[in-house]
């Protein structure tokens, strides 16, 4: 029975990412149902002498609803607005370095929020900034795009973050030395990245756009649209009070992260674990913002990161329910047939989760069903944390909802998506950084840890 669930669990990935958005979700839901109707037993709780376990992503998808409704009650305060506009201003001040300055952005927007969605507000800037100086704006926007993925995984309110943690904790790893090791890999793979893609531009003349010739029959056909700064973002004091807001919360956050650590000790009985601590911080940057910053609480659940985050729970409550069903109802056997592969040779922990992720859309979801598994067939929690960083293999289909804005909003056409479906300028540069973060973090994480 296992290659039936198998194919199983495989045409219903497909059917949710054919569809798109929240699609996947409801499929990964479909999914489990048709799982359960041959005979797998559902992943829902299991019963221990130490207490229960659920195997439902409830814990997963509560910490990104927390951080979602934080975010979005900053994004009606104008505070997505601010951010926005000092992006801006540093990529237009900077116009040369847009293929590093743009991850660079990407990359903290992300690491601040822990979600990748931040990175929609930054593409139109991007896209701008890139057709002003005659730069293709495929090369900044793949990078950022791949960036603000990766970053989740460096993240310290991210759901991925957080639940890796929970995990390595019993295996000795503490959560600050997590950060201290997918922080530096992460963003130095992204740097490199943008380096190489870069050389490799300038090696093949592909850098310019006017030499593109879709971008000249686009613009001769009246499909480009003018550049200019954008008008009518008005910045407010109210705006700028949340992203204050925010940022305390999160250095808040981090703050119990490290008094409760064991390595630290500061809190010896913590009145509330970790992930508490996020939801009911988050919770609570969400009233501060919404009593001191004249936000009406209306608007928060039509705002833009509102519907995508809660879009994004729904498909990590789905996929993540699907692959765990799955996992556990042939736990012997992938120990059987994958234990001595993952021991033996630990790197290729990540090649499984670079496929994973790209089936499953989230990084949150592949943690949840592959790195306890990992762990249970002898994997090294040095090699876990080393691999992490290839959850964040979501480009290599090009239907991601950041990766498909990103090909929208280019008019000029160089984000084109090619005719193989692999043959996206995405693919490459997240190839290359996934990689790198990978390499760094064996060799860091050894000294470390």
């Amino acid at each position: 029975m296992f290659w039936i669930h198998l194919l199983v669990v495989l045409v219903f990935i497909f059917i949710g990412a054919r569809k798109g958005g929240i699609a996947i979700g409801f499929a990964g839901g479909a999914g489990v149902l048709a799982l359960a109707l041959l005979g797998a037993p559902v992943a829902v709780t299991k019963h221990t002498p130490d207490g229960d376990i659920s195997y439902l992503p409830l814990d997963v998808i509560a910490i990104i609803m927390a951080v979602i409704v934080a975010i979005a009650a900053m994004q009606v305060a104008g505070g997505m607005d601010a951010l926005v506009d000092l992006a801006e201003r540093i990529l237009r001040k900077n116009p040369k370095h847009l293929s590093f300055l743009a991850p660079v952005v990407t990359y903290f927007l992300t690491l601040m929020a822990g979600t990748g969605h931040t990175a929609f507000s930054m593409m139109p800037v991007i896209t701008e900034v890139a057709k002003e100086n005659d730069i293709r704006p495929s090369r900044p926007l793949s990078i950022a795009v791949v960036s603000s993925q990766i970053a989740i995984t460096a993240s310290p309110i991210s759901a991925a973050v957080v639940f890796l943690s929970s995990t390595l904790e019993k295996e000795g790893i503490d959560y600050l030395q997590i950060l201290a090791v997918t922080i530096p890999t992460t963003f130095v793979a992204c740097m490199l990245t943008a380096a190489i893609m870069m050389a490799w531009d300038k090696m093949r003349g592909t850098t310019e756009l006017h030499t593109l010739k879709i971008y000249q029959e686009r613009k001769a056909a009246g499909l480009v649209a003018p550049t200019g700064r954008q008008e009518g973002r008005e910045i407010t004091w109210a705006g700028k009070r949340s992203v204050a807001i925010f940022l305390l919360g999160l250095l808040a956050v981090m703050a119990y992260s490290t008094a409760i650590s064991d390595k630290v000790g500061l809190i010896k009985d913590p009145p509330m674990t970790r992930d508490a601590a996020i939801i009911a911080i988050m919770l609570t940057i969400g009233t501060a913002i919404v009593l001191t910053c004249g936000v009406e609480p209306g608007r928060i659940l039509n705002s833009s990161v509102f519907k995508s985050g809660m879009s994004a729970a729904i498909c990590v409550l789905g996929v993540a329910w699907l692959g765990t069903t799955f996992v556990k109802a042939h736990e012997d056997t992938i120990k059987e047939y994958a234990g001595s592969i993952l021991t033996d040779h630990p790197w290729t922990l990540a090649i499984v989760l670079f496929v994973a992720a790209s089936l499953l859309y989230s990084q949150a979801a592949t943690t949840k069903a592959l790195i306890p598994t990992a762990l249970a067939i002898g994997v090294s929690p040095l090699a876990a944390l080393a691999s992490f960083a290839a959850v964040s293999a979501l480009f290599v289909l090009p239907t991601y909802p950041t990766l498909l804005a990103a090909v929208e909003i280019d008019d000029t056409g160089s984000s084109k998506i090619g005719h193989y479906i692999f043959n996206h300028p995405f693919f490459m540069p997240g190839l290359i950084a996934i990689v790198l973060s990978v390499a760094f973090a064996f060799g860091l994480g050894a000294i470390i840890i």
